[in-house]
């Protein structure tokens, strides 16, 4: 009776080797030379050949269960840790390793169980758990080198998500990273991207690294003037005044690839950020600003690398960095004959024991912080006023990234259970 042996294409290669060892048609050392091994090695397989035949090459661990595969009792315990308390972790924030630079963290971190990477996502892919994601069409995009020095270019960019995950409103993540770095030096969440939001979060980290050299940003309208006006291409916004007075350049990029440092953070932080708030219970946005600094201290020692250069190119901030009056909202206006200026539908009358001539087509600064204190400024100096009058409220521009936060600002109210308007009885149609 026939018999089938299946072998691999290697195991074909030294049976061909072998018939012709057999028949000494070669030499064991000529034949170690064409199988890559050594003499010792080719008597033996010449040994099993004469002995058992063909059957005598084909390696004796097919079939068998490997002495390194994962036992039922751990893969049940990591699957019931996957689908309760770390459900909806990606195989690389579910598992890590000592020492911090590994890729994930919980599984090994947390729970002390000895399992790898690729055996987590196993797990995950069988128990559809986690989808392996396609791989894309590979667009090639010019590299850029990293900048040498800490603070001599920062990204920065908001990220809109859910970060709460439901528990909270959806709202905004204002991620400063250093390029040469990838160090994360400031995070916060606010309502939206908007002036006084990285107003305040730029505030926090001058006070706490110092000036940078440059800022790399999108071509969002709070950097750039989009629509210049004829003869005004040179136009600041109001966060490029700001900037611009604290000699700090502001770089805008073409394509979203170009600031990608920053783009495959967000993700990066979009992924891991709710999950760590969901374990640690964070619901509301005052107790993630606060534990924003423990996440950026653990992220930075994970992920951050060590610049080219010591030299640290922050500037501190000197005695004519006024930032209290510099991250403001500022404009300018002209002064009345009768001394009184608008500004956002609001008239201010100058208060002043001079002759009211001597400030008449006066130009001024309007200055208007986040909680909308007016400071009129003329020549560097506050000047007194008294709120005049108050015109009616006219339509407001609302940017575009703006416009869903200010529809459920100001969302539709239904009646109350008992309004006389329920009470209104059904039309049978």
């Amino acid at each position: 009776m026939e018999t089938f042996i299946k072998m691999s294409t290697k195991e074909l290669s030294r049976l061909e080797v072998m018939q012709r060892l057999s028949k000494k048609q070669m030499s064991q050392k000529e034949a170690g030379e064409i199988l890559h091994l050594s003499t010792r090695q080719v008597k033996r397989l010449l040994q099993h050949y004469v002995k058992h035949g063909a059957a005598g090459l084909v390696s004796k661990h097919r079939g068998r269960k490997g002495n390194n595969r994962l036992s039922e009792e751990l893969k049940k315990k990591a699957l019931d840790l996957l689908k309760s308390k770390y459900q909806g972790f990606g195989p690389t924030l579910a598992h890590t390793c000592p020492g911090g630079r590994c890729q994930g963290e919980k599984l090994v971190e947390k729970e002390k169980i000895k399992i790898s990477n690729e055996s987590v996502r196993q797990l995950m892919i069988v128990e559809g758990l986690w989808k392996a994601r396609k791989l894309k069409k590979i667009v090639t995009h010019q590299l850029r080198e990293r900048r040498a020095c800490l603070g001599e270019l920062v990204q920065i960019d908001g990220s809109p998500h859910d970060w709460f995950e439901g528990r909270d409103d959806p709202c905004v993540l204002l991620v400063f990273i250093d390029d040469a770095t990838g160090k994360l030096l400031q995070l916060q969440f606010v309502d939206s991207e908007s002036f006084f939001s990285y107003a305040q979060s730029a505030e926090s980290y001058f006070k706490r690294y110092g000036k940078p050299v440059a800022f790399y940003s999108d071509k969002h309208s709070i950097f750039r003037v989009n629509t210049p006006s004829a003869g005004k291409s040179d136009a600041l916004t109001q966060f490029g005044r700001a900037m611009h007075e604290l000699d700090i350049q502001i770089i805008c990029a073409n394509t979203p690839q170009a600031k990608g440092r920053v783009e495959r953070t967000n993700q990066t932080l979009q992924d891991r950020l709710p999950k760590e708030m969901r374990l640690l219970k964070i619901n509301f946005r005052e107790a993630g600003n606060a534990y924003l600094p423990e996440f950026m201290a653990d992220f930075n020692k994970r992920f951050a690398e060590e610049p080219r250069s010591v030299v640290d190119a922050h500037r501190p901030l000197s005695v004519k960095d006024d930032l209290s009056r510099i991250l403001t909202w500022q404009e300018s206006r002209t002064l009345s004959k009768n001394l009184t200026v608008q500004f956002e539908n609001v008239v201010y009358q100058i208060q002043t024991e001079r002759p009211s001539y001597t400030l008449r087509n006066a130009l001024i600064t309007v200055c208007a912080d986040a909680k909308h204190n007016i400071t009129l400024l003329y020549k560097g100096k506050s000047l007194p006023y008294t709120v005049f009058h108050k015109q009616t409220k006219q339509s407001e521009v609302v940017l575009a990234k703006d416009v869903n936060k200010t529809i459920q600002t100001k969302s539709y109210k239904p009646p109350a259970p008992d309004h006389p308007w329920r009470t209104y009885p059904i039309s049978p149609k």
